[in-house]
């Protein structure tokens, strides 16, 4: 059950991710992870996606290719930044979102075990099919790391998260 709700201040967190770099087009570069701190988003506008994981079905065909076909009309609307969010490690994010074509419109951030989401009360135990405690699936909008939007996906699927309701929610 979310513990966070539209109008509150986003919790502290640090997120690990590969920066795209062009160097990444090759299948045999890895980059190098860094650290981003959620404060490098104050003062601006997120869209920040949770998935239970990169590569996984629903999330890789349904949930986040949307979001970069919308990449323009969710900018129109102001928004600076549009991040996925999963438990799954920099390097695995970083392949995944080289392999939907994120470039430089989407970050692709590693929740390390899930412990950002556990503070937003937003983990999913997914210990039946060998994945272990995972983000939940979500959608956020934050305009200066306070919540604007929350979309907490009640079962399997993609509505509330999903790119359409967030850009009407915007």
């Amino acid at each position: 059950m979310a513990t966070i709700k539209v109008g509150d201040a986003a919790p502290q967190g640090t997120f690990n991710y590969v920066p795209y770099s062009p160097e990444l087009e090759s299948g045999a570069a890895c980059g190098i992870p860094v650290k981003l701190n959620i404060d490098e988003w104050k003062g601006k506008k997120v869209v920040l996606i949770s998935v239970p994981g990169a590569f996984t079905p629903t999330c890789h065909v349904n949930h986040i290719p949307p979001y970069l076909e919308k990449f323009e009309e969710f900018k129109a609307k102001g928004v600076d930044v549009i991040a996925v969010l999963a438990a799954n490690d920099a390097f695995v994010m970083s392949g995944w979102g080289r392999f939907l074509g994120f470039k430089d419109k989407i970050l692709a951030l590693s929740d390390t075990g899930a412990e950002w989401s556990k503070a937003l009360g937003l983990t999913v135990d997914l210990s039946a099919v060998g994945f272990g405690t995972r983000t939940a699936r979500y959608a956020i909008v934050l305009d200066d790391l306070k919540v604007k939007y929350l979309g907490v996906e009640p079962e399997r699927g993609v509505t509330v998260s999903g790119a359409e309701a967030v850009l009407a929610a915007l």
